[in-house]
């Protein structure tokens, strides 16, 4: 608490675990207290703010400010509050070490010994937890280990004065090692900057022999800490994360006109179909680190008025120069509307909107000052018809700052999706090219369908800070300084909806005004030809219904594919 000033500076602060893939929601109330000892509710309430931790590290120097509110005066000037944050930076470190052993003891009968090194930390009670080990160098009384790396909090959990203990084994291939002998120092002691010499020490061996001096010596080469770039680190420096969505329009969803079409709409917005709840889930999370909340939207295995030529990667708004749309309500209200202005047909195919992505991701041109990264979310009902070609683009795209998240709704069989996941082997091209990152994440939805959303986004979006990481760090991108950012899209639902509005009408009519150019039979634009809005029948007034397809005489003769 702080006495009579209405420009109070708290100095308590809270620590928080932050988790990029959930929502974390705050409150933060301000009262004027008259009363110490008095309960809270008998205080003064000044206002109150409510926010997300995402709204607070996503903001231009992790700083956020907002105007206090009291529901019983909500246009009441009441203050405002300034909320701040930074990463607790201690353990962001790695130490690198470099060891070389000399004039090692002889533990082979018939040859010389295969050394290695186990570091240990301390724990209470004189335990010691293994945490990293050199490789094995054989036969050799002399080695020199290859450098490696550990973790500040991994080695000695920050106290630098902790005891860290070096063990040198004889490898034995029975797995039975033989200990040569150990010694114990400090992460403190490590660091000192010089060249230090280490006697390794036999227990058994100091108690049997008087005259027993060592079992070699282990000589440090260098040590030194690294700092390890974290996630906050990127946001604080202005990393965008752009979101790109692409949704399955093939007949294996059903007629969006029934209940049980994965994409009807006829249950009212109290039960949405598992691609809403979707792209709400992971959509929420990611458009806080999208300074103006625009994301284009693409769908895939639909025919198109007036031809109704199949496409496999066409802009939901019907804008192949800007497919984009504004938050996402947006998102969700152009996928409704195109349900009434395509047919429903197939088959599954991924490698065109994988490629249009890769295209976004390149032309972004992400550099040490411009530092973007895309998340190409796709919706899906079915196993893929293009399996080769999708695992080309993903691997042609591996150095690119785009990862993929594949959402299967329904019921089908998607056990082949985990090839594309890569957890258990990369993925390979048909070229044999192997992928150096893994960059895509398969979730079925009906894992998630009884759960709350946060769930479904907590298991989507928890590899992406890993897949952010290891793509800067190929790139040799380090985060840039914490300053001003550009002010993100913030308004109220009204207000998004108003703009929403305008700027789908502003497309309508920029489509219209170009008449008798045909819309793109493929899934990519064509170069100087102006875009064109899809015409918005009503689902069924101009189209045949699903099963009469075959039918219509405008229409191929074959049935439409899965």
């Amino acid at each position: 608490m702080i006495s009579d000033n209405l420009n109070p500076k708290f100095v308590k602060s809270f620590n928080l675990d932050y988790r990029f893939e959930e929502v974390q929601p705050l409150r933060f109330q301000v009262y004027d207290i008259d009363d110490l000892h008095g309960p809270l509710e008998k205080q003064d309430f000044i206002g109150e703010i409510t926010c997300k931790l995402a709204d607070i590290v996503s903001s231009s120097n992790m700083t956020l400010v907002k105007p206090l509110r009291k529901a019983s005066h909500p246009n009441q000037k009441r203050g405002v509050i300034t909320i701040s944050a930074e990463e607790v930076k201690e353990m962001f470190y790695n130490v690198q070490m470099q060891f070389s052993g000399h004039h090692l003891d002889k533990k082979d009968f018939f040859g010389k010994s295969d050394p290695f090194l186990v570091i240990s930390r301390s724990r209470e009670g004189n335990q010691w937890v293994p945490v990293c080990k050199t490789e094995v160098i054989k036969n050799t009384l002399e080695p020199g280990w290859k450098p490696f790396s550990c973790t500040v909090q991994r080695l000695c959990n920050g106290d630098f004065e902790r005891p860290v203990q070096f063990e040198c084994f004889d490898w034995n291939r029975s797995g039975s090692h033989e200990l040569i002998g150990k010694f114990t120092t400090s992460l403190r002691e490590l660091l000192t900057g010089e060249k230090k010499t280490f006697d390794l020490i036999h227990p058994g061996l100091q108690q049997k022999k008087k005259s027993y001096k060592n079992s070699g010596i282990i000589i440090l080469s260098r040590a030194e800490l690294i700092k390890t770039h974290t996630f906050l680190d990127y946001i604080a420096g202005g990393l965008e994360i752009n979101l790109i969505v692409a949704i399955d329009f093939t007949a294996s969803n059903g007629d969006p006109r029934t209940a049980t079409s994965l994409h009807s709409f006829v249950n009212g917005p109290q039960h949405p179909n598992e691609y809403v709840q979707a792209i709400g889930a992971v959509g929420s999370i990611l458009a806080d680190y999208d300074y103006d909340r625009r994301f284009p939207v693409y769908g895939f295995g639909a025919q198109l008025p007036p031809s109704w030529t199949v496409n496999h990667c066409f802009p939901l708004n019907g804008n192949y120069s800007n497919p984009e749309v504004v938050d996402v309500q947006g998102i969700l209200d152009i996928y409704q509307q195109t349900l009434s202005s395509v047919r429903l047909y197939g088959p599954t195919v991924f490698a065109q909107v994988i490629r249009t992505a890769a295209t976004i991701a390149e032309s972004a041109n992400v550099t040490q000052g411009n530092q973007k990264f895309f998340i190409l979310l796709i919706l899906t009902d079915g196993v893929i018809n293009d399996m080769e070609a999708t695992i080309d683009e993903i691997v042609k795209a591996n150095n690119l700052p785009l990862a993929f998240i594949i959402v299967g709704v329904g019921s089908a069989d998607f056990a082949n999706m985990n090839i594309l996941d890569a957890d258990d082997a990369p993925l390979r091209d048909r070229s044999g090219r192997v992928a150096a990152r893994d960059t895509v994440q398969f979730v079925p939805f009906r894992d998630f369908k009884h759960g709350p959303p946060a769930l479904l986004a907590k298991e989507t979006l928890a590899e992406v800070p890993g897949q952010i990481l290891s793509f800067m760090k190929s790139r040799g991108i380090t985060p840039n300084p914490r300053s001003a950012r550009p002010q993100r899209l913030v308004a109220s639902a009204s207000e998004r909806d108003m703009l929403a509005a305008q700027v789908s009408l502003s497309q309508i009519n920029l489509g219209l005004a170009t008449p008798g150019v045909p819309p793109p039979r493929h899934s990519q634009p064509t170069p100087g030809v102006p875009a064109q809005r899809f015409s918005q029948p009503a689902y069924g007034s101009q189209l045949p219904p699903l099963g009469q397809w075959q039918s219509s005489s405008q229409l191929p003769t074959q049935p439409p594919p899965g």
